[in-house]
């Protein structure tokens, strides 16, 4: 019988759903110096740290669903208590999530070096990132990179001015014992190139709070008439930070209309595609007793509620709204969420 991808769940951090920001002590049971690690892979590293410094806390966060769940499988097998994983992209994550001056050291082996990406549009360790990973840090706090591409190792090297890091370069071996080590030293690669960051002045960037969501009321919705919203915006200006981060263009996509008509009740299934973060979510709109319609997040979605949800739930409202012979009338109401 085939061996199963993991075990149990129970190092998986739903990071939608927990509270923000991160309460590490509640997640792990203990105060405890935490450090993150920057796509742990198949876990071969995120492992062996979490066990050979066992009074160290360890969050891992790795965007592909297939890793995490090797990722899951390692530690489960290690029965290590002190590492947790976080299935997304690393910057949404250190904005809304982890709080400021929380992290001791940050982890990044052999990231994906983008060769043809000179200008960064999705390389890591960009300058704007960097401030952001100072910003999680504490004072003094390290971040170590190894690459097997030199000419991303010097591209990082010149995002450093205006980050707050002191930089040191190191030549080193196949040293970390991880899938993507192995690869380079099976292709006749022996040395490979260390940067360690130490913070020495602190960067100060909050915690990204989550949007209060603003639901809308219809004085009437037809189903039969109502087309599925698509947008593409550039830079909403709620949050110059991120928009600074993410680049701030967002695209809404309607992707199906559910509709029960005895209960008066549809469920619209959105794409919110915000740079740095990709969601899919529903978005009910629900009859009231008095016969007008609510637009709103579903109450069973968990997304994290950024300024990209926002202006899905107003292209549903607005669409649903010419969805009526005349237009409906759309009044903004306080969310109850």
């Amino acid at each position: 019988m085939r061996e199963p991808f993991y075990r149990s769940l129970e190092h998986l951090l739903p990071w939608p759903a927990t509270a923000k920001p991160l309460d590490a002590a509640g997640v792990f049971g203990r105060h405890a110096p935490l450090e993150l690690e920057i796509g742990p892979g198949n876990g071969e590293y995120l492992a062996a740290m979490a066990a050979e410094r066992s009074a160290h806390d360890f969050l891992a966060v790795e965007l592909l669903w297939g890793r995490v769940k090797k990722c899951l499988r390692k530690l489960g097998g290690a029965r290590l208590t002190n590492a947790r994983l976080v299935c997304g992209n690393i910057g949404p994550v250190l904005a809304y999530l982890v709080p400021p001056r929380s992290l001791h050291a940050v982890h990044t082996l052999f990231p994906c070096p983008w060769p043809g990406d000179a200008a960064g549009a999705h390389r890591l360790y960009r300058a704007d990132f960097l401030r952001l990973v100072n910003s999680r840090l504490v004072d003094g706090g390290r971040v170590t990179l190894v690459t097997d591409n030199r000419p991303y190792f010097d591209w990082v090297l010149e995002q450093l001015p205006g980050t707050g890091f002191d930089g040191r370069t190191h030549a080193v071996g196949a040293d970390y014992g991880t899938k993507f080590e192995r690869k380079w030293v099976g292709g006749g690669q022996e040395r490979f190139h260390r940067l360690d960051l130490v913070k020495t002045e602190h960067q100060d960037l909050p915690l990204s709070p989550e949007v209060p969501m603003r639901s809308h009321v219809l004085s009437g919705f037809d189903p039969g008439a109502f087309q599925l919203p698509h947008r593409v915006l550039s830079g909403s200006g709620a949050d110059p930070e991120i928009d600074a981060v993410t680049g701030g263009v967002t695209r809404v996509v309607g992707r199906e209309l559910l509709y029960d008509p005895a209960r008066r009740q549809g469920l619209v299934r959105m794409v919110v595609v915000e740079p740095g973060l990709s969601q899919e979510l529903w978005i009910e709109i629900a009859g009231m007793a008095d016969g007008r319609f609510r637009v709103a997040p579903a109450r069973a979605c968990h997304a994290l509620l950024t300024d990209g949800v926002q202006l899905a739930v107003d292209a549903v409202a607005q669409a649903a709204g010419l969805a009526v012979v005349g237009g409906a009338q759309v009044d903004e109401v306080p969310s109850v969420l």
